[in-house]
C-alpha cells in the first residue's frame, strides 16, 4: 500500500512534473509473471525512475549500506528502501554472494519482477562496465526472461557524491525480452554463465549508446579513489 501511494500520489506526481521522465519499450514488460529487468547504473535515482515508468512493482536487490545509514538522513533513506520493497544484500562476496542470489530467486519465485544491475555498482564515468555472472545463474536457474534496460541521462540528475539532484530529463529504453532457455541445466559452467552475461551487457549497450570497457566497474572506482 505505500509503494502504491508514494508512486500515485506523493512522489511519483512530483517527479513527472518535475524531470518529464519518458519511457520507450515498455509493453516489452509482461504484465504478469517473473522476469529480470537487467539495466545499467549510472545514479542513486535509477531505481526510483524505473520503477515509477512500469505500472508493475520492482523490486530491487539494493546494498546493506542503504538500510544501515545513520541519523535522520540514514533513517529516511532505510524507510524508503523498505516502504518501496527493496531488499538488503551483503555485497562483500562468498556466502554473502550466495545468499544474494537466494533472495533473487526468492523474489522470481513469487511470479514478481526483479530489477537486477550486472554491473554490480554504479558506473563511475558513464562508461558500460563488465557484467558479474550473479544475473546469468539466476536467470538460469530461475528460468525466466531477462529484459534489457538503459537509463538514459541519470547520471546529469544526481552525480556520485552530490547531496541534491539537479532537474534534468531522464528517459527510460527497455529492450526485447531475453531467452537463455537453451543453456538450461548449465548454470555450473563458468564459460556459460560468462557468455550469457556478455550478452546482457551487450543488449544494454545497444540499447544505450554508451561507451564499453571490459572492465568491472568496482575496480576503476578503486583505481579513482587511490588517485586522489
Amino acid at each position: 500500500m505505500t509503494y502504491f501511494l508514494l508512486k500515485n500520489f506523493v512522489l511519483g506526481p512530483i517527479l513527472n512534473i518535475l524531470f518529464r521522465p519518458w519511457v520507450r519499450g515498455a509493453e516489452h514488460v509482461p504484465k504478469r509473471g517473473a522476469a529480470i529487468l537487467a539495466s545499467n547504473h549510472l545514479s542513486f535515482v535509477d531505481s526510483i525512475f524505473l520503477p515509477l515508468k512500469l505500472r508493475r512493482q520492482v523490486t530491487f536487490l539494493a546494498k546493506s549500506d542503504y538500510f544501515t545509514g545513520k541519523g535522520f538522513k540514514g533513517a529516511l533513506i532505510r524507510w524508503f528502501f523498505k516502504a518501496t520493497g527493496q531488499l538488503s544484500i551483503d555485497r562483500t562476496g562468498g556466502k554473502a554472494s550466495e545468499d544474494s542470489l537466494n533472495t533473487g530467486l526468492g523474489v522470481l519465485e513469487r511470479e514478481l519482477l526483479l530489477g537486477i544491475y550486472p554491473e554490480g555498482t554504479r558506473s563511475p564515468d558513464a562508461t558500460l562496465y563488465r557484467g558479474r555472472t550473479g544475473i546469468a545463474r539466476m536467470a538460469l536457474e530461475s528460468k525466466v526472461p531477462v529484459i534489457p534496460v538503459a537509463m538514459i541521462d541519470t547520471e546529469k540528475v544526481m552525480p556520485i557524491g552530490q547531496k541534491y539532484p539537479n532537474i534534468q530529463r531522464i528517459g527510460v529504453v527497455i529492450g526485447e525480452p531475453l531467452d537463455f532457455s537453451r543453456f538450461a541445466g548449465m548454470e555450473g559452467e563458468r564459460a556459460v554463465l560468462r557468455a550469457v552475461t556478455d550478452q546482457i551487457v551487450y543488449r544494454i549497450m545497444r540499447l544505450s549508446n554508451q561507451r564499453y570497457q571490459d572492465v568491472y566497474a568496482s575496480t576503476v572506482r578503486n583505481r579513482l579513489a587511490r588517485a586522489e
